[in-house]
């Protein structure tokens, strides 16, 4: 505890920001009702959800990569912290609180004379949480690991939404037991997965047996789980409980003697070894080179955390936190979910839009929904595109593109799945990525559809809300080309993705058209995307807008990366292809022109407005760029867009609103994003279309602020583009070509800009 201090009064103060990220440290004064009202702390790739309960402190631990048979994404478990005697019982004081600047959770008890403090945190470098008890008298402890996965449990009915099966499971459905038990004086468990997988299933539903042996399968062999120790406790029994709808056993380690300090920690290892003895030994690996650096890794976590806070930052009405305007607020609960996102950032998967890694007990999100705290809507290992985009595309201007590479990994580990799908089904090159995405690469079995008419395209999802819809990836090439822009990386690993993106529009669009008629192209030879999609909401479209704006966008950065990036050969087809890409399309209401979501389509089935697409996430409206007042036409009188408008969810009319300057709506929708979301954990918003804490929701918020705050065209860097004057701020952000901006609006003046480099300076335009 002594290094601990002393490690904080090294590193307090070292950085400008770390004193004003203080005020949006987050503080409880009484216990919590149930996990509905816990905390998050995370580091690395794990998640807790940490609250005090009837003087009991309790959090789940989660980890990203945790897909068991079913491709849910299931807990690590929960851990139950008693101490004796009891300072969070009914004590005189109790506070809790996020000390964001340094990532971890503080809570103390007073209560007779006696004062404790418990401090939790997790490893951003290793996959250990630590718990450590710091009392002013000796006092007793005891640390559970408790599971509810101790025996098998069937799975029915809507509890299959979270996991790949949905609402068309294939047989009876179970989540296995794990493997738990003392292991001398300490808990040992983990979940092996079983032989056979809804992998297995998948491939052979969508007719991919013959090549299944080429086919990437992260469900084979995974084996998860850890090791709970605590310093000088021993095993004292086990024990069987219920907590809110789902029964539990636990296994119990108590302290040895009272003392002043207690510790305790969780291991986590995750590999696919195949076996539990193989797995067991990379388990005991992470133990020993954690325990050999424990000081040096406590100093590397608080370096880490200071350096994430200061490379970004939105304070909005700064210094106002006694009084706090919902201005204020949506600064806070900006900074509140950015640090939901640093809590994946060395993940080998990705951050899941619904959720993330703080999922709890679905009764206090759902009252009808009595599951167990692993159940997520809309899956655990299936990723949703549409959703995913929102939850990465605030990154780059935050200066966090290193935590965008689980993302791209993820689509990386797909690749060569996506295009055995393809040659499979249409006999061409190319990845077809779908939306609804499996772990795996392939559609999700009950969007795929398992009633399909006979000879119905193997390729295809047989799925009114799905079908056609191909061009999602796209918006996470761009994220890789722009990672190049913004961050300097070096993204030559991803152009081969890109362009195997692209090859399968190039390809496929040709193919259709062959098998209609003698011609490939139209009169201007150019493609005819049809049938297509316009997100999930116009189908059945003949060149769609959003999929047009997207294919032209990418193309286009592609071609400006160097010529060792994208050789000459290559660099030819793309030109041509470039070429082949049909305009978007256009219609009018009451007189005004506007930006049509397709040049025809069928029908409408969703919410969304793939009209505006154009201008986010492609850039080809916007501030300063032709045909602005065309695009905010579109805003403005489109039926469908205003009958759409909402802040809710995945919804992105802030981010539409601000990139075209409307600073009134902007302000209004960003605010209603950013509010306190009516739990006690205020940037736990959701569930809106999703679940929660709802990511997406939190991810398209933030680019809307960003977006009022600062954008960028070419080189230029527009600052203050639609911030309403009587808002006073303080932001630093990253622009594209490795630049930074810092400035201060205050009371209706820009006060400073501070640009690095200052090179850069001369390409800022202010827009107040």
């Amino acid at each position: 505890m002594r290094r601990w201090i002393i490690l904080l009064l090294v590193f307090s103060g070292k950085l400008a920001f770390s004193q004003q990220v203080d005020q949006y440290n987050l503080t409880w004064n009484s216990p919590s009702k149930n996990a509905g009202e816990s905390m998050p702390c995370g580091g690395g790739d794990t998640g807790l959800n940490v609250w005090v309960e009837k003087g009991d402190l309790l959090f789940y631990i989660a980890r990203s990569g945790s897909f068991d048979e079913n491709n849910s994404l299931l807990k690590a478990g929960r851990i139950r912290i008693k101490l004796f005697p009891n300072p969070f019982e009914n004590g005189t004081s109790f506070t809790q609180e996020l000390v964001l600047r340094d990532g971890f959770i503080s809570i103390r008890g007073v209560k007779n004379g006696l004062q404790a403090h418990v401090k939790i945190w997790a490893d951003v470098f290793q996959p250990v949480a630590h718990v450590e008890i710091v009392a002013n008298k000796p006092l007793s402890a005891s640390v559970a690991y408790e599971s509810w996965r101790y025996r098998d449990r069937v799975i029915t009915g809507r509890e299959n939404n979270g996991n790949s099966w949905k609402w068309a499971p294939q047989g009876e459905v179970k989540t296995a037991k794990d493997e738990v038990g003392f292991d001398g004086d300490q808990v040992r468990f983990f979940h092996g997965n079983a032989e056979s997988t809804v992998f297995d299933a998948v491939v052979k539903q969508q007719g991919l047996d013959q090549v299944k042996s080429q086919l990437y399968n992260p469900l084979h062999g995974l084996v998860f789980g850890g090791m709970l120790t605590g310093k000088d406790m021993k095993a004292a029994g086990t024990y069987e409980g219920k907590y809110l709808d789902t029964d539990f056993r636990g296994w119990k380690l108590e302290s040895t003697r009272p003392a002043k300090t207690h510790q305790a920690a969780v291991f986590l290892h995750t590999s696919l070894a195949g076996s539990a003895s193989e797995w067991q030994t990379g388990l005991e690996a992470v133990m020993t080179a954690a325990n050999k650096t424990k000081y040096v890794v406590l100093k590397k976590n608080l370096e880490w955390w200071h350096s994430f806070w200061d490379r970004s930052f939105v304070l909005i009405d700064p210094g106002k936190a006694a009084k706090p305007s919902a201005e204020w607020q949506a600064g806070r609960n900006y900074q509140l979910f950015r640090y939901l996102l640093g809590c994946n950032a060395t993940g080998n998967w990705p951050t899941k839009f619904n959720g993330g890694l703080f999922t709890v007990d679905p009764s206090v999100t759902d009252s009808a929904m009595k599951f167990t705290p692993d159940f997520r809507n809309w899956g655990g290992g299936t990723h949703t595109a549409q959703n995913q985009r929102l939850v990465y595309w605030p990154m780059l201007k935050s200066g966090d593109a290193d935590l965008m590479r689980p993302q791209f990994d993820f689509y990386l580990r797909l690749l060569r799945n996506a295009e055995l799908r393809t040659e499979t089904a249409w006999n061409h090159k190319g990845a077809s990525f779908t939306e609804q995405l499996e772990n795996f690469g392939l559609p999700n079995p009950a969007e795929y559809g398992w009633k399909r008419p006979p000879g119905y395209d193997k390729g295809m999802e047989y799925n009114a809300w799905l079908e056609y819809e191909w061009d999602t990836v796209l918006e996470f090439c761009l994220m890789m080309l722009e990672t190049e822009r913004y961050a300097g990386k070096d993204i030559a690993e991803y152009v081969p993705f890109i362009e195997s993106c692209l090859t399968f529009f190039n390809e496929h669009y040709q193919y259709l058209a062959k098998n209609r008629g003698s011609k490939a192209f139209d009169a201007a030879g150019k493609l005819v995307l049809y049938p297509g999609s316009a997100a999930e909401t116009y189908k059945m479209t003949y060149n769609s807008s959003s999929t047009v704006a997207a294919l032209k966008t990418v193309l286009t950065r592609l071609l400006m990366l160097p010529p060792s990036a994208v050789p000459a050969s290559h660099r030819k087809d793309l030109e041509t292809m470039l070429g082949r890409i049909p305009p978007v399309n256009f219609q009018q209401f009451s007189g005004h022109p506007t930006i049509a979501p397709a040049k025809v389509w069928e029908r409408v089935n969703n919410t969304e407005s793939p009209q505006l697409y154009p201008v986010f996430p492609w850039g080809m409206y916007g501030i300063g760029k032709p045909g602005l007042d065309t695009a905010i036409n579109t805003y403005r009188f489109d039926p469908d867009v205003l009958k759409f408008r909402s802040h809710v969810g995945w919804k992105q009319d802030n981010i539409f609103a601000a990139r075209l300057g409307l600073t009134d709506d902007a302000a209004a929708l960003t605010l209603a994003k950013l509010k306190d979301s009516g739990r006690r954990f205020p940037a736990f918003w959701g569930p809106g279309y999703d679940w929660a804490p709802d990511h997406n929701w939190g991810g398209s918020a933030m680019i809307g602020l960003q977006e009022m705050l600062m954008q960028t065209d070419g080189r230029r860097i527009l600052l203050f583009p639609a911030w309403p004057s009587s808002w006073d701020v303080h932001f630093k952000l990253s622009a594209p070509y490795q630049t930074t901006v810092e400035a201060v609006f205050s009371n209706g003046k820009v006060v400073s800009v501070k640009v690095s480099p200052e090179s850069r300076r001369n390409d800022v335009v202010l827009m107040k």
